[in-house]
């Protein structure tokens, strides 16, 4: 009975020590499945409530990082930047920033210049990189592309420069002309030939100042807010009586054709049906400095030509006016740079010839802002072909309408513009036979 006893108390005392250990096992399994484990850590992190929706309306791109230096969220922008690649942040810099970061917790910003994806002109990306600690265990990296604003302070700063240039050369001459002037009392022809050096530069800096402000108004104005159908033969008549001083002194012939089927059959064509939409002011200043250019570059005893007609293009009806001369031509170094403000081909004779280096990005500018572009063919020696495209009344007038801002600007980026330089679109071939190599005229 003593023999049993115990047998039955060392079965109970086992069975009590089987569930105390099978209860605490089980208590010891549910505080590990609790625990978080290191590889979650990493794997599974959690950003704060609400950001993930801050960052989706962001405009700079966004990269959020973990402990280990992974990516946990990144915009669509921080991709196309080229700044994560393989779930890294591959900018090595950036990087540096978000570990020293995530160490003291310090915001920290930097500027940078990345070389541009897809490019091998090596070109650089500028952009502004700012890191700020993100919760206890992640790093926030925001950038913005500062590219277009440098490009944009370049085109400012350059324009600046360029102008103050500028105006100081008359302005110095004029100085300069006005001591000559007090010292040559005495000399009548001494000062009649001062004077008359004083009258030139005078009107040199009036031509810059009203270009400048021209300049400024087709930049900043709507020119379809005032506009009206306008004649396509009257604009080529206005361009061709304001040249017809210079043209007569160097003996260069000028000839138009508007809407007919020849190019130079007349002094004045007749196509009086053709008319833009726009603004007349600002049309007939365009169409008048590419006139004006021709007769200045030109050679005596030759032809300038104007032919306006219409053409079918992709989108829609267009009427082109085409000015041809026989002039010097233009290189196709020249070709690239020949729209941007202050530009010049050849200084020397723009100094003679009282030129700004500002009519064809006045011509740029008004062509993008009627709806329309202007184009050049060149070939040194023989001369150039400078089209104006624009679209024809109807059709432009129907899409300011509909609209209800105008036609939309095409063409133009920058500068005269542009990186420091803006080029518009030139064209190495044009719809016109160039006039033949520059030939004496009976």
């Amino acid at each position: 009975m003593d023999v049993n006893a115990a047998v039955a108390a060392a079965a109970a005392i086992a069975g009590v020590c089987t569930g105390v250990i099978a209860m605490l096992a089980f208590r010891w399994s549910e505080r590990d499945q609790k625990r978080p484990t290191r590889t979650s850590l990493h794997t599974d992190p959690v950003l704060p409530p609400g950001v993930d929706t801050v960052l989706s309306v962001l405009r700079s791109s966004a990269v959020v990082l973990d402990e280990a230096d992974s990516v946990v969220k990144a915009s669509s922008a921080a991709y196309a930047l080229g700044l994560v690649r393989g779930g890294k942040l591959a900018v090595e810099p950036m990087l540096q920033m978000a570990r020293d970061t995530r160490r003291d917790g310090e915001i920290r910003q930097v500027e940078l210049d990345l070389p541009r994806r897809g490019t091998g002109r090596g070109e650089a990306l500028a952009v502004s990189a700012r890191v700020a600690p993100l919760g206890s265990r992640l790093v926030l990296l925001l950038v913005e592309d500062l590219t277009e604003a440098r490009r944009i302070e370049a085109v400012r700063r350059d324009f600046v420069a360029n102008v103050s240039h500028e105006l100081k050369t008359p302005v110095g001459a004029l100085s300069l002309l006005s001591e000559a002037v007090m010292d040559a009392s005495d000399d009548p022809e001494a000062v009649e030939r001062f004077a008359g050096r004083m009258q030139i530069e005078a009107t040199r800096l009036t031509s810059l100042v009203q270009e400048l402000i021209d300049l400024s108004r087709v930049q900043n104005d709507d020119p379809l807010e005032d506009a009206e159908p306008v004649r396509v033969d009257e604009l080529v008549s206005e361009a061709m009586d304001r040249c017809r001083h210079q043209a007569g002194t160097k003996h260069i012939t000028m000839a138009a054709s508007v809407g007919g089927p020849e190019a130079f059959g007349e002094e004045r064509g007749t196509g009086s049906d053709l008319h833009v939409w726009g603004n007349r002011g600002q049309l007939a200043a365009a169409l008048g400095n590419l006139v004006e250019n021709a007769v200045n570059y030109s050679p005596a005893r030759t032809r300038v030509g104007i032919a306006a007609r219409t053409v079918a293009v992709s989108g829609g009806q267009h009427i082109e006016i085409a000015v041809t001369d026989q002039g010097i031509g233009i290189s196709e170094r020249d070709k690239e740079r020949i729209f941007e403000r202050f530009y010049r081909v050849d200084p020397a004779r723009s100094r003679a010839t009282g030129g700004t280096g500002l009519g064809l990005a006045i011509v740029k500018h008004v062509a993008a802002s009627h709806g329309g572009e202007v184009t050049v063919w060149s070939s040194e020696g023989q001369g150039s072909t400078f089209t104006l495209r624009l679209p024809v009344a109807g059709a432009a007038r129907d899409r300011s309408r509909e609209t209800g801002s105008g036609a939309t600007a095409s063409g133009s980026g920058g500068s005269g513009t542009p990186g420091p330089t803006e080029s518009a679109e030139n064209s190495l071939s044009s719809p016109y036979e160039p006039l033949p190599a520059p030939e004496v005229l009976p």
